[in-house]
């Protein structure tokens, strides 16, 4: 991969990280609830899957799910269930009144373990269909068949998964830090509770509308 070719793909993926999305979301409610910190195991897992999404594409998967009604609307609904089930969780939460620290991790009590918030992430990003179609004509414009595939798929999943938690832990995960005062009164959870847990609902229903 030419210097010039991997800058475009440098500059394509910062754009593609800050779309906000279900990503974005879940990043920005596990730093509020988690910690800023503790927030980045939730990136890991959201990473995993863009690997996957990548290997799947790679393989050839991806063409026949943009091809299959069937198997594309499967993987659609499944992921919109997935989320709406996230939103409902956040919704029906009970709210428990500490003192929080913006920068101090999570009471023991309130904390998720690591395995739990990487679960979610690579849930939440690897059950988009969209995912998959938009990296079939995204992957063509930077891997050049008349070179070895294997170093081009390594560069470009290294630099799309490291401008991934660059922007998702150093800029909304840092972004939604401010907020995290809230947490420290059952309203202010509440709040966060209705206010992520709507949005996760929303991104679902664009999920289900949007084709």
């Amino acid at each position: 991969m030419s210097l010039a070719v991997w800058f475009s793909l440098l500059t394509a993926s910062v754009v593609i990280s800050l779309t906000p999305g279900a990503g974005a979301i879940n990043t920005m409610s596990n730093a509020m609830s988690q910690g800023w910190r503790r927030s980045i195991w939730g990136i890991i897992g959201q990473q995993i899957a863009l690997v996957v999404h990548v290997a799947i594409v790679a393989a050839g998967v991806g063409l026949l799910v943009s091809r299959s009604e069937l198997l594309f609307n499967a993987i659609r609904y499944a992921g919109a269930a997935y989320l709406v089930f996230l939103g409902v969780r956040l919704l029906l939460a009970r709210p428990a009144a500490v003192n929080v620290d913006v920068d101090a991790p999570a009471p023991i009590d309130l904390r998720e373990s690591h395995w739990s918030m990487i679960r979610r992430g690579f849930w939440v990003n690897l059950l988009n269909p969209k995912a998959i179609v938009f990296f079939l004509a995204f992957i063509p414009q930077f891997v050049r068949l008349d070179e070895p595939p294997l170093p081009q798929y390594l560069t470009l999943i290294a630099t799309v998964v490291v401008v991934d938690v660059i922007v998702m832990w150093g800029f909304f995960a840092a972004a939604a830090r401010p907020f995290r005062r809230l947490t420290a009164s059952a309203r202010g959870q509440r709040v966060l509770n209705v206010v992520f847990g709507t949005l996760f609902i929303a991104v679902a229903g664009v999920l289900v509308v949007v084709h």
